[in-house]
């Protein structure tokens, strides 16, 4: 099986991370995309963020009606931070198969810099968003030279939006149409998230 792990905080999950999905799906041809919410990511600064049931619960909501996107709690329950060759690791244990890291091309640049570099390109391939005013050659040129043949290019339209953009919109309840689902917004309305941020 050729299955795509797409994760992240998801704090809140939008539009954004719904058409990355799809695109991988289409472009690497996998026959599954799983999103796996993170427990902590080892990178970004420390906020409190939204409880771990929360974000799972919106994540299910703009997938249900995707039927190659399912979801994984299980680095919520591994606990600490969420490194991504732990995870791939344990997904290669359990369930061998190809495996391909969907990320945006930010995030590859600080890839030497991630948690045993060389150990995860060995376990998966990465499916790399490119979204303009980015080029290929932009993303790759900083990439070390061993990395680079393990690297799929997934073509993106530009996104004018970002999670924590979202935030702040809901806090001073301004519009969050089209990037936020109605079932996501009505589950964040419910559950009064990112009311005090």
């Amino acid at each position: 099986m050729r299955i795509g792990i797409l994760g992240g905080t998801f704090d809140p999950p939008h539009s954004g991370h719904l058409s990355l999905g799809l695109a991988a799906i289409d472009q690497l041809e996998l026959d599954e995309l799983l999103f796996i919410p993170a427990n902590r990511n080892p990178i970004k600064s420390v906020r409190s963020g939204t409880p771990a049931k929360h974000r799972i619960a919106m994540v299910e909501k703009l997938i249900k009606d995707q039927p190659k996107m399912a979801y994984s709690d299980m680095e919520i329950t591994r606990g600490g931070p969420s490194y991504t060759v732990d995870t791939i690791t344990e997904m290669q244990m359990v369930s061998p198969g190809e495996y391909w890291f969907i990320m945006g091309a930010d995030a590859l640049r600080s890839l030497p810099n991630w948690k045993s570099p060389g150990r995860l390109m060995r376990l998966c391939r990465l499916g790399v968003a490119v979204r303009p005013p980015l080029i290929v050659s932009d993303v790759l040129i900083k990439l070390p030279e061993e990395f680079k043949g393990k690297v799929d290019v997934i073509t993106m339209p530009a996104l004018d939006i970002s999670s924590s953009e979202l935030r702040t919109r809901l806090q001073k309840h301004q519009v969050t149409t089209p990037w936020i689902t109605p079932e996501v917004h009505q589950y964040i309305e419910s559950n009064k998230l990112y009311r005090n941020e």
